[in-house]
């Protein structure tokens, strides 16, 4: 592994529930260094934001958790893990995908897609030490070489369905590691200004007005107009009302 530390120390299972599940019971009971990754070939019961299932086919795709101890970062900031995570991924897909012909986007709060369709996925979960990060599990789906999607092929793809080729899951899984390290390094030089920026350079939807419906069931249209540094997603309404929204509050369609 091309890196300083990110993906040095390396635990493959063959099958596991949930990679990042795996993660959180390995803290409870091991010193795991700073760095380590977890991967799999078969998640049984992978996980998504909002208690969603991520599913994938086995062997095709990457699925890995990356434990990290980013304790100079307060909690209120803490979404920058996302952020960071996310461009990570945008990096890794655009050196494949050339971004002139393909539409790659970061969709608030943990999606990444290809042409309006979901290629990948973040989930990150923190344990923390009063408001200090004692340790960051981040969790990363990206859809590698899979081409059926059974109901859900209207809304997910691959890079293998847009190449018509098979790709090396343990380069690209590499490029990841390698890709992260490079982000998390600005997020320890504190560069949260030129993270953001990029961060909202990818954003989907911006500046557009999207459909959004809350936990209650209500209905939205609403303007993009920022992602603040918690996390919370910043539209602005018909009435020209600014409203911020948590990961869990609501829900966005394409």
């Amino acid at each position: 592994m091309n890196t300083l530390f990110i993906g040095k120390n390396v635990l493959f299972l063959p099958e596991v529930e949930s990679t990042n599940t795996y993660a959180i019971n390995l803290l409870r009971n091991v010193n795991v260094v700073d760095g380590t990754i977890i991967y799999t070939n078969n998640q049984t019961q992978g996980k998504g934001q909002r208690g969603a299932v991520w599913t994938s086919e086995i062997g095709k795709n990457i699925m890995l958790s990356v434990i990290l101890q980013p304790r100079f970062l307060d909690i209120n900031k803490s979404f920058y893990l996302s952020k960071i995570t996310a461009l990570a991924c945008y990096d890794v897909l655009t050196e494949i995908l050339n971004p002139s012909q393909y539409d790659i986007k970061i969709k608030w709060p943990n999606d990444i897609l290809v042409n309006k369709k979901k290629i990948g996925g973040v989930l990150i979960e923190n344990n923390l030490s009063g408001s200090v990060i004692q340790h960051a599990v981040i969790g990363i789906g990206l859809n590698i070489n899979q081409e059926n999607f059974g109901d859900l092929e209207s809304l997910a793809t691959s890079i293998k369905l847009h190449k018509n080729i098979d790709f090396d899951t343990a380069e690209i899984l590499e490029s990841i590691c390698s890709k992260l390290e490079k982000w998390y390094f600005k997020l320890k030089e504190n560069k949260l200004d030129f993270i953001h920026s990029n961060y909202l350079s990818h954003l989907f939807g911006l500046n557009q007005i999207h459909h959004f419906i809350d936990n209650s069931g209500h209905s939205l249209n609403a303007k993009i107009i920022n992602v603040e540094e918690n996390g919370k997603l910043l539209v602005k309404n018909a009435n020209n009302d600014f409203l911020s929204f948590d990961i869990k509050e609501v829900k966005m369609s394409i």
